[in-house]
Order: structure tokens, then C-alpha cells, then sequence
């Protein structure tokens, strides 16, 4: 199977964090102290100039450009609110941090998940659900509940829902907070974020819905296959679906019918996934007074061996989104090795 991110993941061990509910970190044991002493990246703050200089929302989501050269970021227009705003909320940044292009005005109330495809396009999820504060702008303008399709232009290719119309059928989301597009066109949805429809769906590429996993309102469960809050998706060399099954704590795995592989419960609160070209996953935990883990005592780097039989290795960090980039002086400017 060709991997699912050949077109936008380099072979160079590059990470891209988007820093997103960052506390002060305190190890609970000395071991994680050591983990944390021996990390080799470094982090620059504040890296990135928007267009006039205007300030950075909220970033939800990076994504690597097939260029090699640049990357995209997915930003709340200068807050954590883009209903109303005529800002744009995703922008191409070059090796310097400037912003070369910049698109998506009007089209979000509360962006959340983003991906790319391998053709190049974005797809986005407005991720706030029904009776959520944070959609009450949005709901207010006929906006949300939707998945949408762009290319680079920011011209609309496909939406998926109905705008502003929150349900648990087979045609309504309820505040998706995930998206992921196979190689072969095919759409995992997560729907949706907290209070949502705890659920996944897989649409072809048409936007037929294939099958769906969990789900229903008010249907938050820590059955097998069910889910609380799945609030990323993502797919390794083999097609194997990597849930973030975040309140519940775990991540799930499932093959391309649904069928459940595994579950992970060392992820802490997992909020987000990223694997890389050698099935290597990074998983950002986040929202750590729901984590059962005390407050100031999560790790921040925290190096972990993989469960018997896998061949995935994988290191916990606290961030919210996390994405890998080929492009090395882009390394260096926002998570870098020290020099040797």
C-alpha cells in the first residue's frame, strides 16, 4: 500500500508542533525527569509573521507543503473565533516565517481538524458542536457542522453536512473535530469534538458514506469501538486507523472494515497523532485537569517503548497538533537540534 503521506512527509526525523494548551511541566518521577533532560529539541516561541503583522490566533493545525519548502498553518483569525471575521485563517509560510500566501476569508465560524490530501488540497472540520459556547457566533450565521474540501486557491471543491444544521444522521455532523484522507480518496471523519456525536465515519471520495463506528448523541462510552471525544485520525504504511480516543483516554486502532485491532492506554489524554514515513507516532496529550493525571506533573517529552508485537515506536509530548515538515532550515527556526 503506498503510504498514506508520501506526498508531504520528508525521510528527515523533522517534527512540527503547534502549541496549543502548554503548561508548566513538572516530571512526577525521575525517570521522566530523565527523559525530558535528554530531549534534543529546542523550541523558538513566536515563530511566524502574518500578513501587516496582525496577530496569530489560535493554531489548530500545521501541515508540511509537497514543496518541501513551506509550510501551512490553520489559524482562529486572530482569536479563537472566525465567524464574522474577514480574516484569513490558513496561511503558507516560507523558510523565514513569512507568509507567502493566504486564504479561506468567510468560509469558517470555528476551524478545527486539517489535513491534506496527496493531491494537495486541504480538508477542513468546524469543530464546535451543538450548544458549545464556542459555536454560538457561527450558528448564529448558518455556519458549522461541516467538513469542508479546498484546494490551494481557497476555492470550495466539496462540503460535507450541512452548513449550520447539527444531527446524527447519515448526511449531519455535530461538530466534527477530525479528518483524515486515505491515499485511494477515501474520508475518515471524526464527529465530533466534546459534546459531539462520538463517532467515525468513512466516506468514499465522493462523500458516500461507506460505514460508521460508535456515535449518536449523548453517546459518550468507553465500550470497545465506541468513543468520547474522538479528536483525531490518522493511518500508518499498512492502513491501520489510529483513533484519539481523547476522553477516554486511550487511542484506538482499527483496520479499513472498523474492525478493532488494538487500544493504547499509555498516551495519557491523547489529542492528537502523527505518523511519520517509518510508522514512527507522535501523540500530543492535552486537557490535563480531565487526564486523571495531577495537574503539573504530566511529561512533556516522554520517551516510550511500544506494546509487545508492534513495530511502531513512539514518544508522548504535550501539545495539541503535531505534523512532520522535510524542510531542515524550517527545523532549525521552530523545534531544532542543538549544534554538535
Amino acid at each position: 500500500m503506498k503510504h498514506p503521506g508520501s506526498l508531504r512527509k520528508s525521510r528527515a526525523s523533522v517534527i512540527w508542533m503547534v502549541f496549543f494548551l502548554v503548561q508548566p511541566v513538572l516530571m512526577a518521577t525521575q525517570a521522566n525527569s530523565q527523559a525530558v533532560s535528554e530531549n534534543p529539541y529546542q523550541v523558538t516561541y513566536n515563530w511566524g509573521e502574518l500578513p501587516g503583522g496582525r496577530k496569530m490566533g489560535v493554531v489548530t493545525g500545521v501541515q508540511p507543503d509537497p514543496d518541501g519548502e513551506h509550510i501551512w498553518i490553520l489559524e482562529r483569525c486572530g482569536s479563537n473565533q472566525c465567524a464574522g471575521s474577514d480574516l484569513n485563517p490558513i496561511h503558507k509560510l516560507d523558510s523565514e516565517g513569512n507568509t507567502v500566501k493566504s486564504i479561506g476569508a468567510g468560509l469558517f465560524a470555528w476551524p478545527h481538524g486539517f489535513d491534506m490530501d496527496d493531491e494537495g488540497n486541504f480538508w477542513i472540520t468546524e469543530g464546535a458542536p451543538d450548544g458549545d459556547r464556542r459555536g454560538e457566533a457561527g450558528a448564529a450565521l448558518g455556519m458549522g457542522h461541516q467538513v469542508l474540501k479546498l484546494n490551494q486557491d481557497g476555492q470550495v471543491l466539496m462540503r460535507l453536512g450541512e452548513a449550520g444544521v447539527a444531527g446524527d444522521d447519515d448526511s449531519h455532523f455535530n461538530g466534527p473535530a477530525a479528518v483524515l484522507v486515505a491515499p485511494n480518496g477515501d474520508i475518515w471523519i471524526g464527529d465530533g469534538h466534546r459534546g459531539g456525536n462520538n463517532r467515525i465515519l468513512k466516506f468514499s471520495s465522493e462523500g458516500e458514506l461507506l460505514f460508521k463506528l460508535g456515535g449518536g448523541v449523548d453517546s459518550t462510552s468507553r465500550e470497545v469501538g465506541h468513543f468520547d471525544d474522538p479528536h483525531d485520525i490518522k493511518m500508518d504504511s499498512q492502513g491501520r486507523i489510529f483513533v484519539a480516543d481523547r476522553g477516554n483516554n486511550r487511542i484506538q486502532i482499527f483496520n479499513q472494515s472498523g474492525e478493532l485491532l488494538e487500544i493504547w492506554t499509555q498516551f495519557g489524554r491523547p489529542s492528537g497523532i502523527w505518523i511519520d514515513q517509518d510508522d514512527k507516532i507522535l501523540s500530543p496529550t492535552g486537557c490535563q485537569e480531565h487526564s486523571g493525571i495531577p495537574a503539573g506533573r504530566e511529561a512533556f517529552a516522554l520517551a516510550m517503548q511500544p506494546p509487545a508485537g508492534s513495530r511502531i515506536s513512539f514518544r508522548i509530548m504535550r501539545f495539541h497538533a503535531v505534523a512532520a515538515s522535510s524542510f531542515w532550515r524550517l527545523m532549525q527556526r521552530v523545534i531544532s537540534l542543538p549544534d554538535k
